[in-house]
């Protein structure tokens, strides 16, 4: 498990991270969202003690990084893919990590094939395309067999299939009881892999709460009824305080109340539904009404 608790990092005059507190637990994916700028970086530089706070504690396992005794088989990470000797071949430098942290060479072979670059292992380095890259980094990361499992945006430079395989990497991880904690900005890629989000800005924790509740929570989830007796039925649920709008004659929305709460005003009232169903926000949509007043570097609308 990470565990964070009163975090806190400036440069010069800016608080990059602001008493920042949160846990990641295991056995789940863990996103960890925010607008540029926000520190998700600077977080995850300060977790593995690359980086030193200025308050607060960052433990993994209950440890500070520095006090691991065996860091690569404790936390896995990749935070820039082209951190690497761009001479060496992507199996030379898994290599070196694993004699230089007591790890089998048997397992450098394993992690090339799991992450398909084992065709591609002796290519230098410095050849490789982003993507491949992005693939030795995750190769490296698994190196040791680590219970803790950290990547900062680990789709960027694949394609399609190899968004796919990352996805379904990240939730087989977190399916054999590991910790995954995943930072990215494509939001469409997170509601398909994130069981649990944590999202900041301007340093500050905005929220941290599973997928589900992040995205009903938005304004814009809401709930559909169609009935005969839509104009009664909005009388009822303006009545119990419930928003409603009325997009057709025998159609409404209602926003602020739960499908269930819906049916049973309406079962109630002995209103006959033709359809119930929600709506539900995309996690986009939930992701800009939480961060709308912590954009730091946004741009204005074409057309605006």
């Amino acid at each position: 498990m990470i565990s964070l608790r009163g975090l806190c990092k400036r440069y010069g005059d800016r608080m990059v991270v602001d008493d920042l507190s949160f846990e990641v637990k295991p056995g789940t994916v863990t996103g960890f969202l925010g607008p540029n700028g926000a520190g998700k970086s600077t977080t995850m530089r300060l977790i593995l003690g690359l980086d030193h706070p200025g308050a607060g504690t960052a433990l993994i396992g209950g440890l500070p990084y520095h006090q691991i005794r065996d860091p690569l088989r404790t936390v896995g990470a990749m935070l820039d893919a082209r951190a690497l000797h761009p001479g060496r071949s992507g199996r030379a430098h898994l290599a070196a990590l694993a004699r230089s942290n007591g790890i089998a060479r048997a397992r450098v072979a394993e992690v090339l094939e799991r992450v398909g670059m084992a065709d591609a292992a002796g290519k230098r380095a410095g050849a490789l395309s982003l993507g491949m890259s992005q693939r030795l980094g995750i190769a490296a990361a698994l190196l040791g067999d680590p219970k803790v499992l950290m990547f900062d945006e680990p789709v960027n430079g694949l394609d399609p299939d190899g968004v796919r395989w990352v996805r379904g990497l990240m939730r087989s991880l977190a399916g054999e009881g590991r910790t995954v904690f995943v930072s990215s900005h494509l939001m469409s890629e997170m509601q398909l892999t994130a069981d649990h989000l944590i999202v900041i800005g301007r340093g500050r924790l905005i929220m941290d709460a599973p997928l589900t509740e992040i995205i009903a929570s938005s304004a814009l989830t809401a709930v559909v009824a169609r009935t005969p007796h839509a104009a009664e039925l909005s009388v009822r649920l303006a009545a119990a305080g419930i928003a409603v709008e009325r997009p057709g004659e025998n159609e409404l929305v209602a926003t602020g109340a739960t499908i269930e709460r819906i049916g049973d005003l309406a079962y109630e009232a002995g209103i006959r539904l033709h359809e119930l169903r929600t709506r539900e926000a995309s996690l986009e949509q939930a992701y800009r009404e939480l961060t709308a007043s912590s954009v730091e570097y946004g741009t204005s609308e074409v057309g605006a």
